[in-house]
């Protein structure tokens, strides 16, 4: 079959995009390597800004080619808009929220404080399957995103959930996060001053004195919990120790995908 001419424009434009964007893919993870070898803090995010510029096509395959080689620099950002982060089930210990006004970047450049949100944090995580959904727009056009790892993610119910992704160090910066299930919650306390509530020995960014916060009562592992079917829509997912990810999956489809 003969492709129009229109059809056969689009084809070559969209092969000259990619070979340009994965150049410049590379050559950015290679300059954020190196910017980030003298910070402190190690890891991975997901959030709101760096790579919105490049087609969601070479975004995906620059992010699966540095996390095959075990290269992505920290400070990894994805998008402008929030992203939409589903699991069966989450437990964790460590366990810290906050809630704080972190700025914000927009595609027009302009940075805004005006934005309630929960940070949560968890010293150790884990997770029954994982699904990430990203929003992306190229010429003109819908795409979305989809990271996938360990099980299926079905939804929340009321029943158990068997953890098989774990993580250290992990950290949402969202403005809507629930359950789809039951939770439990241990050793904590509702209502402690945001200041006061630490995750790996460190407060959360943002915290003020007096700003709500739910933290640890005291005690050996501090808080725990425990959320059947996480929904979370977030703006930052941040990765400050490691994360192991059975079967990671990533994969670009056309339309606005509401789930993996």
């Amino acid at each position: 079959m003969k492709l129009s001419d229109p059809w056969r424009s689009t084809a070559s434009r969209l092969g000259r995009l990619r070979a340009a964007g994965a150049r410049q893919a590379a050559a950015w993870n290679e300059r954020m390597l190196a910017e980030d070898a003298d910070e402190t803090r190690r890891g991975t995010r997901w959030g709101r800004s760096t790579l919105a510029a490049l087609p969601a096509v070479v975004a995906i395959g620059a992010l699966g080619s540095a996390l095959a080689g075990g290269a992505l620099a920290a400070g990894f950002n994805v998008t402008h808009q929030p992203f939409t982060l589903t699991s069966n089930g989450v437990a964790g210990d460590g366990f810290g929220l906050i809630v704080n006004t972190p700025a914000l970047g927009g595609p027009d450049g302009k940075t805004r404080t005006d934005t309630g949100m929960t940070r949560v944090g968890f010293s150790e995580a884990r997770l029954a399957g994982l699904c990430g959904v990203v929003h992306q727009s190229f010429a003109g056009l819908p795409y979305s995103l989809l990271l996938t790892a360990g099980q299926e993610v079905k939804g929340g119910s009321d029943g158990g959930f068997t953890p098989d992704i774990a993580a250290k160090n992990l950290y949402l910066q969202a403005t809507g996060l629930k359950s789809l299930g039951a939770t439990r919650l241990e050793n904590t306390v509702i209502g402690q001053s945001a200041d006061q509530v630490e995750v790996a020995g460190e407060p959360l960014a943002g915290a003020q004195p007096g700003g709500f916060g739910l933290g640890s009562a005291g005690g050996k592992g501090g808080a725990s919990i425990s959320l059947r079917g996480l929904d979370a829509r977030a703006h930052a997912a941040e990765i400050a120790g490691s994360m192991e990810l059975p079967g990671l999956n990533l994969r670009v489809v056309p339309g606005s995908a509401k789930s993996c």
